[in-house]
């Protein structure tokens, strides 16, 4: 691995954690003498308007931890916040880093049955897929500021969550990534979600360079909530029905608390491909929605053994079980094997299936000793993905084992399993006139991941199936490491209006070795209307151990791809080299302001470095691709596929890339006295990416071809703008939504293709694609009943506007009329719903 320069180098963790534990020790005996009070405030100072913390009553010290941290109702700047942050009791609008807190009742009002499409709906900064292929689209990702959502770190109430198993291997700005798939956290179990903005690595570990997305489930200790929402498309399909029930109850004489959420989601297929070249006709259905069905159930718990001490425990279990469709094979792709040509003959087209097992649990004791907040939690979690094959063939069986469907193609488990230790307290010390908040901690984290060996009939032949090879024996494998972690955080102020936070972080990873971290932020408030904040900080994404070891082969009626991996035979004997982390200098500065009262605007420029970017490279086709894929056991490819329709790759550090862009937010609040008010709310969101270096074969070539440079520099949209208000009745009987949404431009590189779109014809001749900037509107208008019932009507983009259309001739077979490979715009069109939920 790439050291860093000597100016930016930290310690080592035996330092760091020496020159921790010195200061944690010489700092505490210089605490000044403390009054009655201030033994025990540190665990719930309150913060006053000045923002300089203030110590509580002995009475109201003694609450017991569990009540201590049931969460605020969020709403907006004035919510307390955990994220970015290690002193108790911060507001969003005090932060020193930029924080956006979205509460349930707005994800809720968006009438999307997803979390992932609801926050789409509310955050300019976060973007999805337009749809994706394959089952790369039966995962819900996210992606922050314009970077790979391997670039976002997912926490579940603090602790680091799990990814899926399930890796993006198709092209696209997503390839290589296997995120945390939020949509298997139930969105009935969610309190509010805090999205930091910002280079979070020394706080938080691999992954944190675009951002840290943290959500927080429920804890209240009473009240049940149902709710339903059914959906559907302006082109009348694509149907989406969803269930969610939540509820809780106390224990323990009011010492302990639960609270069990469950979600039930359906989403049905929506078609929306061109005529496919062949027949003219739209037998094609490449171009479509997944169909999916997903049952999630959550429990958070928690229960005080003393006033001091808190047991707590979380679980999450989802099963998911979606198809996509792959494109239309013709009847005469079986002219050479009868046997499928009678069980198919009008043709068919397979279909990829996902069963997946999600789980995740934690355990954990916190409490207070000393002085000192400690938290020590283990987290185990685990995603299990078997993908199947529906309605295909493969000639390479004998008519006596003839089969359309295979319940397991490839298999793959992603295993984390994380321990913590967190420490945390207040200082007060005679020589220094502000108060310090002094933190560290200590971690273990175990990875694994695994590939299992496709089912007898899938591999046999050498993995010859029409529409996806099987894993072969050579593939398959288990691969694990050891991550172990500590870091030191310390804030205060150098002045009463003048913070500075400092966190350094060490990390050891037994497969890519040390990673070194550190981050500085400031905030400076020249009165209460005005402030200023800044951050630099360097960041790391370790390579997935999917990134490491994953290996497939997709195929097309007429194409195939592979992907090897980076240490098998294959590529190594083509000149691939070990994955090293990806590293992140990251700039930040931005302005905190209220003109007047009631008028609140933040504004953030952001600069991201990332060296070494992990990204399939070294496109080879033809001869050389099928050598590849022969030393990693892949043989007997289809006859119709050779030369420019036959490529390979693998992953590499192989581009240096520079993203800059702002942020900004403004809230305002209009009185309409006895008509109710009008909560104004604008964001926007100006990202660019731009190539700084990419990496060279040995012959001076470029390993990036102009479709792998735009997915990392054009596939997200230069600018994304949501603006609107929300009307609130005097009563609260009535509230009506309506808000504007601007998705900026995408660019890319387009493939020309020839003999009725079925044949590439170049490998390097490509179209510029501009998909134009698109707008959609939402509206919703909600009446509550009684206090118990409330309904919903609304539409997101109601006046259903598309992505722009790719010009005919760069449609493979034709049916493609929109490009799924960019994070803009969706394919369905406009989204009708009614919700309706009851509280008791």
């Amino acid at each position: 691995m790439r050291s860093l320069p000597p100016s930016r180098r930290l310690t080592t963790l035996p330092s760091l954690l020496g020159i921790g534990l010195g200061c944690m020790t010489a700092l505490s005996s210089q605490v000044k003498a403390a009054t009655r009070d201030q033994t025990v405030a540190p665990a719930q100072e309150k913060i006053s308007a000045t923002g300089k913390p203030k110590p509580i009553t002995r009475r109201q010290a003694t609450t017991p931890l569990r009540q201590k941290h049931v969460q605020q109702v969020p709403g907006g700047t004035e919510t307390l916040i955990v994220t970015g942050t290690r002193e108790i009791g911060k507001k969003a609008r005090d932060s020193i880093a930029p924080i956006d807190v979205v509460s349930s009742r707005q994800l809720t009002s968006t009438g999307q049955p997803t979390l992932r499409d609801a926050m789409q709906l509310l955050l300019p900064s976060l973007t999805v897929p337009t749809g994706g292929f394959d089952t790369g689209a039966l995962t819900d990702s996210i992606s922050l500021r314009g970077l790979s959502s391997n670039e976002t770190l997912i926490l579940v109430n603090g602790h680091r969550r799990h990814t899926t198993a399930n890796i993006y291997a198709d092209s696209g700005p997503q390839q290589g990534t296997t995120p945390t798939d939020i949509d298997m956290i139930p969105l009935s179990a969610i309190d509010h979600i805090e999205v930091l903005r910002d280079g979070a690595s020394a706080q938080y570990g691999s992954d944190a360079i675009a951002g840290v997305v943290n959500i927080i489930l429920k804890k209240q200790d009473h009240g049940l909530t149902i709710r339903s929402n059914s959906g559907i498309t302006s082109k009348g399909d694509g149907y989406q029905q969803g269930i969610f029930i939540d509820g809780g109850a106390s224990f323990g004489e009011d010492r302990g608390f639960i609270h069990v959420s469950g979600d039930l989601v359906h989403q049905d297929h929506s078609f929306r491909s061109g005529p496919d070249s062949r027949t003219g006709t739209t037998i094609n259905k490449i171009l479509s929605q997944p169909e999916q069905t997903r049952e999630s159930v959550a429990i958070n718990a928690g229960y005080d053994i003393t006033n001091t001490l808190q047991l707590y425990s979380t679980a999450t279990y989802a099963h998911r079980h979606a198809e996509a469709f792959q494109n239309y094979r013709l009847p005469s792709s079986l002219a050479s094997t009868p046997g499928y040509a009678a069980i198919y003959p009008d043709g068919y087209s397979p279909l990829q299936t996902l069963e997946e097992n999600d789980f995740e649990i934690t355990a954990g004791l916190k409490g207070r000793l000393a002085g000192w907040h400690w938290d020590l939690s283990s987290t185990y979690g685990r995603d299990f993905d078997n993908i199947g094959l529906k309605n295909d063939a493969n000639k390479a069986l004998p008519a006596s084992a003839l089969q359309t469907t295979y319940n397991r193609v490839q298999g793959f488990n992603d295993t984390q399993w994380n321990n913590e230790l967190n420490l945390n307290r207040k200082l007060n010390l005679s020589f220094w006139p502000h108060s310090i908040n002094l933190a560290g901690g200590a971690g273990y984290r175990y990875e694994a991941y695994s590939i299992a060996e496709g089912s007898s009939a899938s591999t046999y032949g050498g993995g010859t199936s029409l529409a996806l090879a099987g894993t072969s024996p050579r593939s398959a494998g288990n691969s694990n490491r050891d991550v172990v972690s500590g870091y030191v955080d310390i804030s205060t102020h150098l002045t009463k209006h003048w913070q500075l936070d400092m966190a350094g972080r060490y990390e050891h990873y037994t497969d890519v070795g040390n990673t070194q971290t550190g981050k500085i932020s400031t905030r400076y408030d020249v009165s209460r209307r005005l402030a200023f904040r800044g951050t630099f900080s360097n960041g790391f994404h370790a390579p997935t151990l999917a990134q490491e070891h994953y290996s497939a082969l997709t195929l097309s009626p007429t194409v195939a791809r592979g992907l090897v991996a980076a240490t098998s035979p294959g590529a190594l004997a083509s000149g691939a080299q070990r994955l090293k982390p990806e590293q992140s200098t990251n700039v930040e500065g931005g302005i905190i302001a209220e003109p007047f009262k009631g008028l609140h605007v933040t504004t953030d420029f952001y600069q991201i470095d990332l060296r070494g970017r992990i990204l399939p490279g070294n496109n080879l086709y033809g001869v050389e691709a099928a050598n590849i894929l022969a030393a990693n056991g892949i043989t007997d490819l289809p006859a119709n596929i050779t030369n420019n329709n036959l490529s390979t790759q693998w992953f590499a550090n192989v581009a240096n890339t520079r993203t800059q862009g702002m942020d900004m937010t403004i809230t305002y609040t209009t009185k309409l006295r006895h008509a109710g008010r009008i909560n104004w709310d604008a964001a926007i969101n100006l990202n660019r990416t731009r190539l700084r270096h990419q990496a060279t074969r040995s012959d001076g070539t470029p390993v990036l071809n102009a479709p792998s440079r735009a997915y990392i520099t054009t596939a997200y949209p230069r600018s994304k703008i949501i603006f609107g208000g929300t009307w609130v009745s005097p009563a609260h009987r009535w509230t009506v939504a309506l808000h504007e949404i601007r998705y900026g431009q995408t660019t890319s590189a387009l493939t020309y293709y020839r003999n009725n779109n079925t044949s590439t014809a170049s490998t390097t001749n490509y179209l510029q694609f501009h998909n134009r900037p698109k707008w959609t509107t939402n509206l919703s208008v909600t009446y509550n009943i009684n206090k118990i019932w409330s309904t919903t009507l609304g539409g997101n983009n109601i006046f259903a506007a598309f992505p722009s259309k790719v010009p005919h001739g760069n449609r493979y077979l034709g049916a493609a009329k929109y490009y799924l490979s960019t994070s803009q715009l969706g394919i369905n069109g406009g989204y009708y719903y009614l919700d309706v939920s009851a509280h008791f």
